[in-house]
């Protein structure tokens, strides 16, 4: 177990660089949403790709921030049912949750989504529209995202069997959200 615990938090200092880059990811969206509405009402221009650019950083927002947000335990679920649960039996759901939905689900898009990727990477697709830009980096934030919440959930799934057999502390309050 010890060797899997040091795999476990391994994948969790690389979900916290991948969230630190969608923090990123989202200042420099939100900069260049600003500069667009900007130029474009101030001075009448405008650009395809600073639009692209917009989607494609937004998709990395997503894809990289998702393996942090199951990291710390923020990710959605049935709040009405969770909420209730006492003891060790949050653990027991999400260890079903996390081994017969997100696992499969994960790795079966991470293997669909991989051959769009590599497809558009060979082919240099590039957007229709005018100025636009090659799409396979957002499309390699597909594959990439969901394996590394593949490897989040591995993660998570270690520590929750480590933390059922008193080898792992963990924080098993859950708070709900505010709504």
């Amino acid at each position: 177990m010890p060797k899997l615990l040091s795999l476990a938090f391994g994948i969790d200092k690389i979900s916290e660089q991948f969230g630190k880059l969608a923090s990123f990811a989202v200042l420099a969206a939100a900069m260049i949403s600003a500069g667009n509405a900007f130029i474009r009402y101030g001075f009448d221009l405008s650009s395809n790709g600073w639009l692209e650019i917009q989607w494609y950083l937004f998709a990395a927002t997503v894809m990289l921030g998702a393996p942090l947000v199951l990291k710390l335990n923020e990710h959605v679920r049935v709040d009405i049912i969770y909420g209730k649960l006492n003891g060790k039996l949050p653990v027991y759901i999400d260890l079903i949750g996390l081994t017969l939905f997100l696992l499969p689900v994960m790795l079966l898009l991470t293997w669909l989504s991989f051959p769009l990727f590599l497809k558009m990477y060979q082919s240099g697709e590039m957007s229709n529209n005018a100025g636009g830009l090659i799409r396979w980096p957002a499309m390699m934030l597909l594959p990439l995202g969901f394996l590394w919440v593949s490897a989040q959930g591995l993660s998570e799934i270690i520590k929750r069997v480590a933390y059922l057999q008193g080898k792992y502390e963990m924080d098993t309050h859950y708070e709900k959200p505010v709504q």
